[in-house]
C-alpha cells in the first residue's frame, strides 16, 4: 500500500516504522524532508480543526492515508457516507422549502406525499446533474489526466469535503433563517475547491471554477425544478 506525504503529496512506501505497542518512529518524506504524516500522533480533534481551517495536509492525511481504497471497509465507509450525504441534501432541500408550505396535522396525505415526492427527486436529480458536471468540469477545465477522474475517487473526496451539511443537524434544535443554509453551502463550496486541489494538485483558480460550476449546475436545476412543480401543482 503506498501513502502520501501530507506537505507536498509526495508518495511514500509507509507512514512510521512500531518498534513496540505505544512506540513508533515516524518516517520522513524523501522529497521534502519533513515528517510524511504527523496527524498519526494528533487527537481526531486536530485533524477536524485542520478541516474547518481548509488545511491541505488534513485533506491528504484523510484522502490518501486514512481513507484510501485499499482499506478494509472503504466499500462500506463509502456507501454510508454517501447515504448521509444525501439525507442531508434531502433535510436542506425541506428546510428551504419550508416556509412556502403549509405544515400541520391539517396537511392531507396527497399533499404529504407530494411534497416528499418533489424533494426525492430534487435530490435525485441535483446531484446527479452535480456529479455529471463535476466531472466533465474536471477533464474540461482542469484538464487533468483520466487516472484523476476516476469516479470512486472524485465521489470520496466530494463526500469528505462536504462534511459541513452535517451543520444542518443543528436547524433541528435551533430556530435558523433559510439564509443560514447558503452559508453552509459556501462552506461545503470552498471545502470541495480544496479537495479537488488535494486530488489533482491543479491551481486554486481552476479548482474553484470546477466546483463553482457544478454547485450552479445543481443550484439552477433544483431552483428550476420546483419552479415547474409549483406551476403544475
Amino acid at each position: 500500500m503506498e501513502y502520501r506525504c501530507v506537505q507536498c503529496g509526495f508518495l511514500v512506501k509507509s507512514l512510521f516504522v512500531q518498534y513496540s505497542p505505544g512506540n513508533i518512529r515516524l518516517m520522513k518524506c524523501e522529497n521534502c524532508k519533513a515528517v510524511a504524516d504527523e496527524y498519526i500522533e494528533c487527537e481526531l480533534m486536530i485533524v477536524l480543526i485542520d478541516l474547518i481551517l481548509h488545511k491541505p495536509k488534513a485533506y491528504r492525511h484523510l484522502i490518501y492515508n486514512v481513507l484510501s481504497q485499499q482499506s478494509v471497509h472503504f466499500q462500506g465507509l463509502l456507501w454510508k457516507s454517501l447515504f448521509g450525504f444525501l439525507v442531508m441534501d434531502a433535510y436542506r432541500s425541506l428546510f428551504v422549502k419550508r416556509p412556502e408550505e403549509e405544515w400541520g396535522m391539517s396537511m392531507s396525505i396527497f399533499s404529504f406525499f407530494w411534497i416528499y415526492r418533489k424533494m426525492l427527486v430534487d435530490v435525485i436529480l441535483g446531484n446527479f446533474l452535480f456529479l455529471c458536471s463535476f466531472l466533465l468540469a474536471i477533464r474540461n477545465v482542469l484538464k487533468t489526466s483520466a487516472r484523476f477522474t476516476r469516479f470512486r475517487d472524485l465521489l470520496l473526496a466530494v463526500l469528505i469535503s462536504s462534511y459541513f451539511k452535517i451543520f444542518l443537524a443543528a436547524t433541528m434544535v435551533w430556530e435558523f433563517p433559510p439564509s443560514v443554509i447558503y452559508i453552509i453551502d459556501l462552506f461545503v463550496l470552498s471545502s470541495n475547491t480544496v479537495a479537488l486541489k488535494v486530488i489533482t494538485e491543479s491551481t486554486v483558480n481552476r479548482c474553484v471554477g470546477a466546483c463553482l460550476i457544478a454547485h450552479a449546475v445543481k443550484f439552477c436545476t433544483t431552483q428550476l425544478y420546483w419552479c415547474l412543480m409549483d406551476v403544475w401543482m
